[in-house]
């Protein structure tokens, strides 16, 4: 079982799918409106690779709030599979979710900390991530705009 935590480090005990939809009922019953973004960002290591993948639940004009998880893996990886991991471990998530979020109205992004100039060495899979999150129904979201990647999970990471 994949464990979640909140930013404060209170663990999350219950499933995700449960934990996410009372997150979901109880801040609607306060008047929230909510748009979930998700997000992974890694660190290299010289043992691992760490990974942050987060859950961004913004209220509508309200701030916002998180789920994350940590998670590591072996070294020895390039840049490009290490952006196309960190995308890939958002769409899982979003893709657990997304039947849960569409029953709730509730908007959907995927954000990936790749950067869309071409200057940068990231950019080198963001044709690759982009098709990859577009094709499986998910909006795209990519730097500047992929804050739940490249702020919110860079932070935890």
């Amino acid at each position: 079982m994949i464990k979640w935590r909140r930013l404060n480090g209170q663990t999350i005990d219950i499933p995700l799918l449960e934990a996410v939809e009372q997150t979901i009922i109880n801040e609607t019953a306060k008047g929230h409106r909510l748009k979930v973004c998700i997000g992974t960002d890694s660190q290299p290591h010289s043992t691992c690779v760490e990974y942050a993948t987060v859950i961004v639940f913004l209220r509508e004009k309200k701030g916002g709030f998180m789920f994350i998880n940590n998670s590591t893996s072996h070294p020895n990886i390039s840049l490009k599979e290490r952006m196309i991991t960190e995308v890939a471990k958002s769409v899982d998530v979003a893709y657990a979710l997304c039947d849960l979020l569409d029953a709730y109205n509730v908007e959907l992004e995927v954000h990936a900390d790749i950067n869309t100039d071409p200057h940068f060495q990231s950019n080198t899979a963001l044709r690759e991530a982009m098709g990859y999150i577009l094709s499986m129904g998910f909006v795209f979201k990519a730097k500047p705009d992929a804050f739940a990647s490249s702020s919110c999970a860079d932070k935890v990471v």
